[in-house]
């Protein structure tokens, strides 16, 4: 079977503005950098839909989901919240960002496909139930795994490496035992969350696993904290594996002070992929988040892809 990798053209759409560094820019250069990926092992999706409102408000508040509908139809463009850039165009990438999750999920469940990427933007960890952050209005990944558990998959893993916490993925499932949160993040950082005290409340207590990095961490020091990973889902058993795939722990990043190279993306997703075929049946997941300087971001997007691809 074969990588799936989800991607629409209006993803492109989203326009951020000049300076801002979440910019359809960034997915130019993977599309250019994964062009030549080979058709024996990779197939592109594209024939996925908008998420409807009944989906979205899985997670998300329908009266804020509503509200970015409306803002960008009536004003075109503006900010959601200091940093969240909204376009005329917006609402249909955000909502077409959660229908590509939610597809590729399924056709991974139905077995067409072995495990995929979703390429999408804007991106989604940030994104709380009733506001949007950090350049996120939905989150994806929160999203595609309430999907899962309406399809069967009664145990979900979502594991953020993006350099940055996924606050608003923590607080969806925080006081829930059926999906298990593991983040690494620079930390104290942008937004403030995530500390290692944050284990989880009420029956999700334990559910929460945060892996704090200090400014400068290498990637020894990522591949030692898969030690309590690895124990952790040996008691959690996984069914099914979702990723929040920031790129922006990369050394040449210019958002934050981590020193991962290319080539630790791929280690990082051989200890992803190996929880994924122990439990969940090499059913795996991941989603675009963050990663701004182009090459370094492109590299890494394809390093990723070729490690799932590998047998």
């Amino acid at each position: 079977m074969k990588t799936g990798i989800s991607y629409h053209p209006s993803f492109l759409d989203h326009k951020t503005g000049s300076g801002h560094p979440e910019t359809h820019v960034r997915l130019e250069s993977i599309l250019e950098e994964i062009s030549d990926l080979p058709s024996n092992k990779f197939e592109w999706k594209t024939n996925f839909k908008e998420a409807p409102l009944s989906l979205i408000s899985t997670i998300h508040d329908p009266n804020y989901v509503r509200l970015v509908g409306r803002v960008c139809e009536e004003k075109g463009s503006g900010y959601l919240d200091g940093d969240t850039v909204f376009s005329p165009k917006t609402y249909q990438a955000a909502s077409l960002a959660v229908g590509a999750g939610v597809t590729l999920a399924q056709d991974i469940l139905d077995g067409q496909l072995k495990n995929g990427m979703a390429l999408v933007r804007p991106p989604g960890h940030h994104a709380e139930s009733d506001h949007a952050m950090g350049f996120c209005l939905f989150n994806n990944i929160a999203i595609t795994a309430k999907y899962l558990q309406t399809q069967g998959i009664k145990r979900v893993l979502i594991l953020d490496w993006d350099v940055h916490h996924g606050n608003g993925t923590e607080h969806q499932f925080y006081e829930d035992d059926s999906v298990y949160f593991v983040s690494f993040h620079q930390f104290p950082f942008y937004p403030g969350t995530g500390s290692a005290s944050e284990r989880g409340r009420g029956k999700g207590l334990g559910y929460t696993l945060n892996l704090p990095m200090a400014r400068g961490a290498e990637e020894k020091q990522y591949l030692d904290q898969f030690t309590f990973v690895h124990k952790e889902m040996e008691r959690f058993q996984p069914e099914f594996v979702l990723v929040s795939a920031g790129f922006d722990a990369h050394i040449r990043d210019p958002l934050a002070g981590m020193n991962l190279t290319t080539s630790s993306y791929e280690s990082l997703t051989k200890e992803v992929k190996q929880i994924a075929d122990i439990y969940a049946k090499g059913r795996m997941l991941s989603f675009l988040e963050g990663g701004y300087d182009f090459q370094a971001l492109s590299e890494s997007v394809k390093v990723h892809l070729e490690t799932f691809a590998s047998s």
